[in-house]
C-alpha cells in the first residue's frame, strides 16, 4: 500500500514541526514541506527551516517567495480602498494568510497529493481562512489538522517532540510575533486582557531610539498604486521596505486592535505597519483632492465591506472580483504625491499635488470666488435648507 502523500504549510516553529512527526508516525505519511514566505523571513531563517524540515524526514522542501503576490493583490487593493479594520489596523495577517493557503494548496496540486495540512488551533482565525482557502481551491482533498484535533498544549507539544528527539527553542518572551510584509503582529501576553497596555519593549523596532529632528518623504502615486518614494520609481516590495525602515525609525504605525475574530468571540492584538499605515493616509488625503464626494462615500463603503470579507478568508468570493473592479475604476484620476512629515511616534500627511487636482483655481474655500455672484449663493442657501426648513414648519403647525 502506497503511503498517504501530504502537504505541509511549514515554518518550522513549535507547531509545524510537531505536524510533521504526528504525520509520519500516527498516519505514515511522506511529508513534503511548503513555507510561504511573505516578507517575515530572512535568507538565514529560510535556510534554518529548510534545514529542520530535512532533520525532521520530511521527503521534499519547497521555499515560495510570495512577497510581490502579496502587494500586487492583496496591499493594492487594501491602499485604494483606504482599509483599516477598526478603523485601526491594516489587516497584515489576513492579507498574507490567504496568500500562503493559495500557494500551499498550488504544490499540493503539482505534487499531486492525497491531503494538505496546517497547524493552526481551534481558537484563532488562521484556520479557517486556511481551510476555506482548501475547501475552494483542493475539492475533495483532505485537509489534516492535528494542532487543531488534539487540542494539546505547547508544552505537550514540546514533551511530545522531546520523547521523539526534537527540541524547540523556548519562548523567552509570552508574545507571539507574526512578521510580513504588510506588517507585524503581537499576540499573548498583555493583549488577552483588554484593559492592560501592551508593552512597548514587545514591538520589534523597540530597540530604536527615535531622532529627535523630524523627516520628509514623497510618495508618487500612479492610478492608485504607490510608485516611488522622493521620485525614485521602486517596485512595490521596495518601496514597503524602505517605508518601514524609515517608519521603524521614528516609531510610527503602532497600533492596539480590538475587534471580532471569525469566530464570533473578541480578540485584541497590537501591531507595528508603519508602511501601510503611511500609505493608506497617504492615498486617502491624495483621493481628497481628485475624486467627487459620491465617489470617495461608496468606494469607501465597498472597500469596509472588503476587509470584512477578507479578514475572514472569503477572498474568493467572486464578489471581491466585483468590488476590486469597482475600486479599480475609481482610481483612474488617483495619480500625483503626498508628502509625509514624520516625528517621533507620530506622521501626518503635510501635502497633496496632482494634475487631476478638483481644486478651482477661480475659488478659494471661505474667501472669493469668480464661480458663481453673492446673489447666487445665498438662494443656493436658501434652496439647500428648504427640506428641514419646511419640516419645521410642518412640524409647529401639527401643535
Amino acid at each position: 500500500m502506497n503511503k498517504p502523500k501530504i502537504v505541509l504549510a511549514f515554518s518550522g516553529g513549535l507547531d509545524t514541526t510537531f505536524c510533521v512527526l504526528w504525520l509520519k508516525k500516527q498516519l505514515n505519511a511522506d511529508v513534503i514541506t511548503a513555507v510561504v514566505d511573505t516578507g517575515g523571513f530572512s535568507k538565514e531563517e529560510l535556510a534554518a527551516i529548510a534545514e529542520r524540515s530535512k532533520a525532521l524526514g520530511a521527503v521534499k522542501h519547497h521555499e515560495l517567495d510570495g512577497k510581490s503576490e502579496v502587494f500586487d493583490r492583496f496591499a493594492v487593493p487594501l491602499i485604494q480602498g483606504n482599509i483599516l479594520r477598526g478603523r485601526v489596523y491594516p489587516l497584515s495577517v489576513a492579507a498574507e494568510r490567504v496568500l500562503q493557503a493559495e500557494l500551499v494548496a498550488r504544490v499540493a496540486k503539482d505534487e499531486k497529493a492525497d491531503g494538505v495540512c496546517h497547524g493552526s488551533t481551534g481558537a484563532g482565525n488562521d484556520q479557517v481562512r486556511f481551510d476555506a482557502v482548501f475547501q475552494v481551491l483542493l475539492p475533495g482533498v483532505k485537509v489534516h489538522t492535528p494542532i487543531r484535533d488534539l487540542g494539546w498544549s505547547r508544552q505537550q507539544e514540546t514533551d511530545y517532540l522531546a520523547k521523539e528527539g526534537f527540541s524547540v527553542p523556548a519562548k523567552t518572551t509570552a508574545y507571539s510575533v507574526n512578521a510580513g510584509l504588510w506588517g507585524t503582529t503581537v499576540g499573548g501576553g498583555a493583549t488577552h486582557d483588554p484593559w492592560s497596555e501592551i508593552p512597548d519593549s514587545v514591538f520589534p523596532s523597540a530597540s530604536e531610539k527615535a531622532p529627535t529632528e523630524s523627516a520628509s518623504v514623497v510618495v508618487g502615486f500612479e492610478k492608485g498604486v504607490p510608485v516611488s518614494l522622493d521620485g525614485k520609481k521602486m517596485d512595490g516590495v521596495a518601496l514597503v521596505a524602505e517605508l518601514h525602515k524609515l517608519g521603524k525609525k521614528y516609531a510610527v504605525g503602532r497600533g492596539i486592535h480590538m475587534g471580532d475574530t471569525i469566530l464570533g468571540i473578541k480578540g485584541r492584538i497590537g501591531f507595528e505597519a508603519p508602511a501601510p499605515l503611511m500609505l493608506i493616509a497617504a492615498h486617502n488625503e491624495l483621493e481628497k483632492l481628485v475624486l467627487t464626494r459620491w465617489q470617495s462615500f461608496w468606494k469607501n463603503q465597498a472597500g469596509e465591506f472588503y476587509g470584512q470579507m477578507l479578514h475572514e478568508g472569503l477572498y474568493f468570493d467572486p464578489v471581491m472580483r466585483d468590488i476590486e473592479a469597482m475600486i479599480k475604476s475609481s482610481q483612474e484620476t488617483v495619480t500625483g504625491e503626498a508628502r509625509l512629515r514624520l516625528r517621533a511616534g507620530h506622521f501626518d500627511v503635510t501635502g497633496v499635488k496632482s494634475p487631476y487636482s478638483m481644486v478651482a483655481g477661480a475659488a478659494t474655500y471661505g474667501e472669493t470666488t469668480k464661480l458663481w455672484t453673492g446673489d447666487e449663493a445665498a438662494g443656493f442657501s436658501k434652496l439647500h435648507a428648504l427640506p428641514m426648513t419646511l419640516a419645521a414648519r410642518a412640524k409647529a403647525g401639527a401643535k
